[in-house]
């Protein structure tokens, strides 16, 4: 078990990323055929708050359950609690809404584990959640 570098968590947030956009494609598709194929304002309410909930139940599904997304797998990392645990649905929702703050300023949140002592992200440090490299027994 060892912290995760900057480029590794990249990785992983680049292979969720394409799973969430494609889950939010699909949920898309029922606000297109309500509107006879005309486009969806992304603005308008309802549409934002589905594809809100889309990536919170992505997000926060995988983490609860087994604590790391499809793309969390592929890179060999996990969401962990201080104590080494799964986090809670309370603990992986706040790791969630604080990981949208950590985007907000450009990426600073992420940018921060750089600088960070125990190279922790914002959204680590506010959910009191860590994010450990699992390498394989060769490694």
């Amino acid at each position: 078990m060892h912290n995760v570098n900057l480029a590794r968590r990249l990785g992983a947030i680049l292979y969720d990323s394409l799973l969430v956009l494609a889950l939010m494609f699909m949920f898309t598709l029922p606000f297109v055929a309500l509107r006879g194929g005309e486009p969806v304002a992304p603005g308008e309410g309802p549409y934002r708050l589905i594809l809100l909930l889309v990536a919170y139940g992505f997000f926060v599904g995988f983490w609860t359950k087994s604590g790391r997304t499809l793309g969390m797998q592929a890179w060999r990392v996990q969401v962990e609690c201080a104590d080494g645990s799964r986090p809670d649905i309370a603990r992986a929702s706040l790791r969630f809404f604080a990981a949208i703050l950590s985007l907000v300023p450009l990426g600073l949140g992420f940018l921060w584990q750089l600088f960070d002592k125990d190279g922790l992200t914002w959204h680590d440090r506010l959910s009191d959640t860590r994010i450990r490299y699992y390498p394989k027994p060769d490694e």
